[in-house]
């Protein structure tokens, strides 16, 4: 009988010790299921659980803060409410993979705000199996990869534009040593017209060449009307000595004119320092941008000083022919007149709401 009581009392001190081990067990994993609750809700993704019918049945503060939904709106109701009318057919496509235990990778595509906002986002989605293994429903990871999705089609824009600049390049370059060949008696003069021609359209491209700097988001470098002709002029004159002056409004330039005001100004200014006003030390250059109803006037000023005089040339060279195709490059009117002691250069543009 002793025996059986120790028995028994073995017995029970062995039930007691397994009453114990799966209290710690429940504990263990009442705990577990807390943790990962919390890691759920501290997501910087929104977590999102639905059943095998799209009803939506959890809902973290990320997915509150990614689609505007509080939990209290969105728990119950049909996962639709997020996908944009003209993608719902995802929707059956998705369950239909869950239902086989599929898992669907980094799947790019479209959801809606509450606010009605669309946003690009990354889905990754999982089957939810019970203990017996058998697929109840769906858990989704929605990353927001609108920034990303920006970032780069500013870059492939950044790409094309480049790629269409650089082809323009070429194409102009390749005209302009068509018609410097045409006119050059040597091949020295022929490398001197193409050198200084290269150094202005080297001078426009810097003026619309896109910047990166530390990492930094690209930004569009301004191109005016007076910074491109401050560039053009300062290799011949300081304007501190007042030999060349700029007046009235500046006005940004459009990425089509960059080059062509580059070259056409670039001939005028070298034109002034062989024959006209920046030639002489009393020489003066005054050029005047003019907002017109239709357009805008570009007036070129060349006042030689007193006692000097001027006069056309009969000069039929290359610069002429230049001047001739940038003119009709640009759709731009011209005329000439020769004063008292100068020369004044008057260019009529059609208008843009962009700029010149």
């Amino acid at each position: 009988m002793e025996d059986d009581r120790m028995g028994g009392e073995g017995t029970i001190k062995g039930g007691q010790h397994l009453i114990k081990v799966n209290d710690r067990e429940g504990q263990s994993a009442h705990e577990a299921a807390a943790f990962l609750a919390a890691i759920v809700e501290s997501s910087d993704d929104a977590i999102i659980s639905k059943s095998l019918q799209g009803i939506i049945t959890t809902w973290n503060r990320s997915a509150e803060r990614l689609f505007g939904y509080t939990a209290a709106e969105a728990v119950g109701r049909p996962i639709t409410i997020l996908i944009p009318d003209e993608r719902l057919d995802e929707e059956p496509a998705i369950l239909a993979r869950i239902n086989v235990g599929e898992r669907v990778d980094h799947f790019e595509t479209i959801r809606r705000h509450k606010d009605g906002t669309l946003i690009d986002i990354s889905l990754t989605i999982s089957p939810i199996r019970d203990c017996d293994g058998t697929i109840i429903g769906a858990s989704k990871i929605a990353r927001d990869i609108s920034e990303r999705k920006h970032a780069a089609e500013h870059q492939n824009m950044l790409l094309r534009e480049m790629h269409h600049r650089v082809k323009n390049l070429f194409a102009i370059i390749s005209s302009i040593i068509t018609l410097a060949a045409r006119s050059a008696q040597t091949p020295a003069e022929l490398a001197s017209n193409m050198k200084t021609r290269l150094v202005a359209l080297s001078h426009a491209h810097e003026m619309t060449l896109t910047s990166v700097s530390d990492g930094e988001t690209s930004t569009e470098q301004p191109a005016t009307f007076f910074a491109l002709l401050s560039k053009l002029l300062s290799p011949f004159a300081d304007t501190e000595d007042g030999r060349w002056r700029l007046h009235g409004e500046d006005r940004p330039i459009t990425a089509d004119r960059v080059t062509s005001f580059a070259l056409l100004f670039h001939e005028y200014a070298t034109n002034s320092v062989k024959y006209g006003a920046l030639s002489l030390r009393e020489g003066r250059l005054d050029v005047t941008l003019v907002r017109q109803p239709n357009g805008f006037e570009i007036e070129w000023r060349e006042s030689m000083g007193i006692g000097a005089t001027v006069g056309p040339t009969d000069n039929r060279g290359f610069g002429t022919t230049l001047e001739a195709m940038l003119i009709r490059t640009l759709n731009a009117q011209i005329s000439k007149d020769w004063h008292a002691d100068g020369l004044i250069i008057r260019l009529t543009l059609s208008c843009d709401a962009r700029g010149v």
